[in-house]
C-alpha cells in the first residue's frame, strides 16, 4: 500500500477550479469545509427533500446546490 503526505500534493493543480463535493453527511461537511478553509471554490450538491444540511444547517443555506447543478459546476 502506498502512503501519500503533503509533499505528494501539487496544490496548484485545482487552483481556479470549482470543486463539487456529493453529499453534506459527517463526512461530506468536513471535507468542503476543509478545501473552502484552504482556499479553494467549493459547492455542495445534496438531494431534494429532507438533506442533512438542511436538518443541521437551517431551512436555506448558501452552500445547498441541487447534485445535478453540482456535478456540472465549472467556471
Amino acid at each position: 500500500m502506498r502512503l501519500y503526505s503533503q509533499k505528494d500534493v501539487d496544490k496548484k493543480a485545482l487552483r481556479g477550479a470549482r470543486i463539487a463535493v456529493l453529499g453534506y453527511g459527517s463526512q461530506g461537511r468536513a471535507h468542503a469545509l476543509n478545501l473552502r478553509d484552504s482556499g479553494y471554490d467549493v459547492v455542495v450538491g445534496v438531494r431534494k427533500g429532507r438533506s442533512w444540511i438542511g436538518r443541521h444547517a437551517g431551512p436555506r443555506s448558501d452552500a445547498e446546490t441541487p447534485v445535478r447543478r453540482a456535478a456540472q459546476a465549472h467556471r
